[in-house]
């Protein structure tokens, strides 16, 4: 008897232990597969992202591309109309704003480059810069801060 229940322990420690086994690898396994469904959720997202970016600078380069050529149908139609208005109009006027406008620097309205000195001789790094060259300036002193 004592012979079998060893057999029968033997048995239901296999058993418990096949049980538990599949029960770590059921657990640890479920771990994988969330993982494998975020990674591969990831890589979705990662690829629809770039191809939104590929769709948006595709779309950027096409309306740079529409951009600059209404630029130049504008400047074609202003040069076109500045020649027939030299041609066919007798109005001094007309034709003077139409030369204007096909004379006109696109840079006029940009303001001018900041400079770090002064015009003419004396700038505001001169020795001499904010002193009076009168008499009574002598008596005076400067103002303490």
């Amino acid at each position: 008897m004592y012979e079998s229940n060893i057999w029968i322990l033997a048995i239901v420690c296999g058993l418990a232990g096949i049980g538990i086994g599949a029960l770590g690898y059921h657990l640890l396994n479920a771990n994988v597969a969330r993982n494998q469904k975020v990674r591969q959720r990831l890589a979705e997202t990662e690829l629809e992202l770039s191809q939104v970016r590929d769709a948006l600078n595709d779309h950027f380069a096409r309306a740079a591309d529409l951009v600059a050529s209404i630029q130049r149908q504008s400047q074609e139609l202003e040069h076109q109309l500045a020649q027939d208005a030299d041609r066919l109009c007798d109005d001094l006027q007309v034709k003077r704003r139409l030369a204007s406008v096909d004379a006109e620097e696109p840079l006029a309205d940009s303001p001018a480059m900041p400079r770090d000195y002064a015009d003419g001789d004396r700038g505001t790094l001169a020795e001499d810069f904010g002193l009076r060259r009168d008499e009574e300036s002598s008596n005076v002193q400067p103002p303490r801060y």
